[in-house]
């Protein structure tokens, strides 16, 4: 027998598909739709995480930065300490520059006055039984004119920072003037 070139038609009538199958059909549009959620959960996740990192870098960032400052300033006020004039000076110029700084609270430039008020305090006068040596003060350090610039240049940056009134004996000594401490 010679297999027949005649083709037949074969039609299959089946009912409506099952619940079951209809799911079967679904699984890979469901497969797809939840690598969608996890990757947005996961870029979510991930941009939440950033801005956390970046915060956090932000506040140690922060924090090294006032630790430096206040290395520096302990540093500036030792030297504005000074019994040498020049190392006062210097130091004096220092914490002015300082406490310009946004670093500074309030509080740190409360104790920065401690800086300037010595080299600002007016001396009693001398007398021939009140030599300059019993003066209060660091001596002649506190009473050397550049001192004194200096530690007036640094009123004036902590009387604006604190909103306070500069007197204008200091504001003429810190521009340079020849005014000297009353």
């Amino acid at each position: 027998m010679t297999p027949s070139t005649d083709s037949a038609d074969v039609f299959v009538h089946t009912g409506p598909a099952e619940w079951w199958q209809v799911l079967a059909a679904l699984g890979p549009l469901a497969v797809l739709l939840a690598a969608v959620i996890g990757a947005a959960v996961s870029l979510r996740t991930l941009r939440h995480r950033a801005l956390a990192d970046s915060a956090a870098l932000s506040q140690q960032r922060e924090a090294d930065n006032r630790s430096e400052w206040w290395n520096r300033t302990r540093w500036a006020l030792d030297s504005s300490l000074s019994t040498d004039p020049r190392r006062a000076e210097l130091g004096l110029g220092v914490l002015a520059v300082l406490a310009d700084s946004g670093l500074a609270s309030p509080e740190e430039l409360e104790i920065i006055t401690v800086a300037w008020e010595d080299p600002l305090t007016p001396a009693p006068a001398a007398t021939a039984r009140a030599p300059e040596a019993v003066r209060p003060g660091r001596g002649a350090a506190s009473r050397d004119h550049g001192v004194q610039t200096a530690a007036a240049k640094l009123r004036l940056v902590t009387d604006r920072r604190l909103g306070l009134a500069t007197p204008d004996w200091i504001r003429e000594l810190a521009a340079g003037g020849r005014h000297r401490v009353p």
